[in-house]
Order: C-alpha cells, then sequence, then structure tokens
C-alpha cells in the first residue's frame, strides 16, 4: 500500500510538472508569435509613412528664378548647393501625425513611438545629422532592450517629378517605446486562463493527495481500533467461555457458593462487553448528531465531587489524591447530567489510566469565573503527549501509537466524546501537554443566564 501510494505521487508529480513545463512552452511561443505579429505591423506602418511622405516630398515645386545674372546664381546656389529637406517643410506635429495616421491604420492605436528625420550620409547606427526629431528620440533609440527600431524607410523624390535632384535623400526613423507591454497586454487573457487552470490543477493534485492521506489515516485508525476492539472482546469473551467450562465441572455443581461466582463473574463480564458496544454505539450518534440533551440546571462542583468519590478507591490502590481548588462562585450551567457527569467522568479516568508506574497519581482540578463563562482545568502528572497526539487527540478512534501494548484498554473515543459533549453545550475545551510531564485540560462553559 505504501509503496503504491508513492508511486501515485510520483506519477501525478510528474504529470503536473509537464503540463505546467507544457503550459510555458505555449505561452511562450505565442508571446514570440505576438512579438513577430507586432514587429511586422511597426514595419508595415513606417514603410506606409515612408510612402506618404515620398508623395508630399514629390508634390514640391521649386521657387521660380527671377531674371538677371545675379538672382540666377542666387537661386541656383539656393536649390542646388543646399538643397530642399522634407524635414524643413515639416513640423514635428504634423510628422507625428502622419505616423500616427499609419500606426492606427494597422491597429497600433496604443502604441507609443519615437521618430527621426535624418539626413542620408551617416556613419553609424545613430545618424551624424539630425534634421527633424521628436524630444525623446536619441534616448529611445538608444534603449534597444525595451524599445524596437525597425530599419529606416527612405525618402526621395519620385523620378520625373517637380522636385527631383532639387531635394536631398533623406531617411525616416521611428522607435516604439515599451512594446513589449503591448505584447504582453495581447496575451493577456491566455495568460490568465493558464494560470487559472494551472491553479486548478495544483489544487485537484492537492486535494487528491490530501485524500489519499486521509484515507491512509483511515486505515490505520480503522486497523488500530479493530485490533483494540478484539482484544477488548476477545478478554471477555475468554473470561465467560472459562467460567462456562468451570460450570460443566460436577464438583462445582455441587457448590452453590461456586456456581454463584462464577455466575457472579459471567454477568459481569457481559456487562463489560455492553459497555463496550454502547460506547460504539454512542460514538456513532455523535457522528450523525442524533443525541439529544436533556438540558437543566447544574452545580459543576457537585458532579466533579461525586466523580472523584466513585475513583476514590483506583486512587488509593496506586497511592494517588486528587486536590480540589474550586474556586469559581458561580458554577451553575445548562447542561445534561448523565453526559456531564461521563465527560468528567473521562477526563478523571484518562488521568489514572495514563499515570506513570510506580508514580503516585496526582490530579489538580481547578475552577474560576471569567465574564460569563465557568473555566475549569484538569491537571495531571502522567505520561503526558507528543505534540502529533496533542493535534489528534480529540479524533475518532485515534490514539497513541504504543505497537502491540494493550496495558491501557479502550476504542479511543473517550476525548472524542468529551470534545462532542463540550460543543454540544456550546463550551470550548483546550489541551496542553508534555510528554513526561503530564498534560493539562482547560474547559470554558457558558454560565446558565
Amino acid at each position: 500500500m505504501k509503496k503504491t501510494f508513492t508511486i501515485i505521487i510520483i506519477l501525478i508529480s510528474l504529470s503536473l510538472v509537464g503540463i505546467i513545463i507544457l503550459q510555458l512552452s505555449w505561452l511562450s511561443n505565442m508571446n514570440q508569435l505576438s512579438e513577430d505579429r507586432i514587429k511586422q505591423q511597426v514595419d508595415e506602418a513606417k514603410i506606409n509613412a515612408g510612402l506618404e511622405l515620398n508623395q508630399i516630398k514629390s508634390s514640391y515645386v521649386p521657387i521660380p528664378l527671377s531674371s538677371g545674372t545675379n538672382q540666377f546664381l542666387e537661386g541656383f546656389s539656393r536649390s542646388f548647393i543646399k538643397p530642399q529637406t522634407l524635414a524643413s517643410k515639416l513640423s514635428v506635429k504634423e510628422l507625428h501625425d502622419i505616423i500616427r495616421r499609419n500606426f492606427n491604420a494597422k491597429g497600433l492605436k496604443k502604441l507609443q513611438f519615437d521618430f527621426a528625420i535624418i539626413n542620408q550620409n551617416v556613419k553609424a547606427y545613430l545618424p551624424d545629422e539630425i534634421l527633424l526629431a521628436s524630444n525623446n528620440f536619441v534616448a529611445s533609440y538608444s534603449d534597444s532592450l525595451n524599445n524596437y527600431t525597425p530599419l529606416g524607410a527612405y525618402i526621395i523624390s519620385q523620378p520625373g517629378s517637380a522636385s527631383e535632384s532639387l531635394t536631398s535623400n533623406e531617411i525616416l526613423f521611428v522607435t516604439v517605446i515599451d512594446w513589449k507591454a503591448l505584447v504582453i497586454r495581447s496575451l493577456r487573457w491566455p495568460i490568465i486562463m493558464s494560470i487559472v487552470f494551472t491553479l486548478i490543477i495544483i489544487a485537484a493534485f492537492y486535494v487528491t493527495v490530501r485524500t489519499m492521506l486521509q484515507q491512509k489515516k483511515i486505515g490505520e485508525i480503522k486497523n488500530d481500533f479493530i485490533n483494540n476492539m478484539t482484544h477488548e472482546f476477545k478478554t471477555p469473551l475468554a473470561t465467560i467461555s472459562l467460567a462456562v467450562d468451570a460450570l460443566k465441572n460436577e464438583k462445582v455443581l455441587q457448590n452453590a457458593e461456586k456456581i454463584d461466582y462464577f455466575r457472579t463473574i459471567i454477568k459481569e463480564e457481559n456487562l463489560r462487553m455492553n459497555k463496550q458496544v454502547e460506547t460504539i454505539l454512542k460514538a456513532s450518534q455523535l457522528e450523525k448528531q442524533e443525541v439529544d440533551l436533556a438540558l437543566s440546571p447544574l452545580h459543576v462542583h457537585d458532579i466533579i465531587q461525586d466523580v472523584l468519590d466513585n475513583f476514590a478507591l483506583q486512587l488509593d490502590d496506586k497511592n494517588g489524591k486528587a486536590e480540589l481548588n474550586l474556586q469559581a462562585t458561580n458554577d451553575l450551567i445548562e447542561a445534561d447530567e448523565v453526559h456531564f457527569s461521563n465527560l468528567v467522568n473521562n477526563l478523571v479516568d484518562n488521568a489514572v489510566k495514563y499515570s506513570k508506574t510506580n508514580v503516585p497519581i496526582q490530579i489538580k482540578i481547578s475552577s474560576q469565573n471569567t465574564g460569563k463563562k465557568l473555566v475549569l482545568r484538569f491537571e495531571d502528572n502522567g505520561i503526558g503527549m507528543s505534540k502529533e497526539t496533542v493535534k489528534r487527540v480529540f479524533e475518532r478512534f485515534y490514539r497513541a501509537h504504543t505497537g502491540n501494548l494493550h496495558n491501557v484498554k479502550g476504542f479511543g473515543l473517550g476525548l472524542s466524546y468529551v470534545k462532542s459533549m463540550i460543543e454540544a453545550h456550546h463550551g470550548e475545551i483546550k489541551v496542553e501537554s508534555t510528554l513526561g510531564k503530564g498534560s493539562i485540560f482547560t474547559i470554558e462553559l457558558p454560565l446558565k443566564k
């Protein structure tokens, strides 16, 4: 069973890791495709903006020259020695509007950009001569890690146009700013859905493993319960069997005292088995919440005293004593007398059963009032409990593992019953324990209004 459980955990873990890796690979591919798509749209928008600027550049008509040699030379100097540029004819806003219009046409309305028109004669990636540019172009162009700059678009006059040879060639550069944020936004829903489904798979994995661990724990508890129940019933059945065999003996049949003695043993062992069956049935009723409480005003101090009187002989037999420190001025609560007496009896019985060998039992029971509540404290000097046992001590059928030893009898229902009864009376119970030093049970109950 343990080996199978380990194999299942490994297989589920490998499946989960595989699914997560596939999800990451799928998202990576989608991210790359989205980046390529946006780059293509940016390139197309830049080319279209360049074509539009070419048309504007080609539509310029040279300034006509006046008659006269000096004016001709002046015009020649102005037109040919220093050719006109498109950058000198456009403002930054006009160029921005042209580029924005082409970006919007490609579905890039939210994408921000910087731009520049430079002289065609450049010697490095950054042009030597910027003719027209937005304010942050140089910084944006330099930040290639976060920004994307496609190849420049040449701005030239169309052959045969009036401005051919009268204007110098220029290059349009466009740098898109923080363009990967647009990629992430385009993948927002796939990423969200991928994360959600991955979390669902992880949650399902967690629930599956948790359920399997619980089933494993229930299986262990079931085995312990069966072992304890077998032992609890085996002893009285064996005693009854011996008593019945003894009654068949002729010498016993002729002795009325011995007959009565063996009959008493049979009756006591039968009552013992009935009590064990009743305990199991009572636990089943508590599980189904079928127990009806007969509530009535009850003085807790009187119940505690009566229970301790019943344990007087057991305490004397082990040289033990019970110390009472009942300081509560008001001990009146609404409770079921039978069930409340049983839960106090179980707490004292545990202190006696789980006492140390050859060490006198010391039980301290105290009470006090806190606001509208009655606080009871049961303290013993027994064997105590480990941290793991403290966490599970109120679970049904749970008992601390003692191997195959049955020096302490029971089904592991006592403290589960105590907790259920305390909660049925709208109270709370807490436990503190140190292994080898004893345990302290603290109960808070509402006082009768």
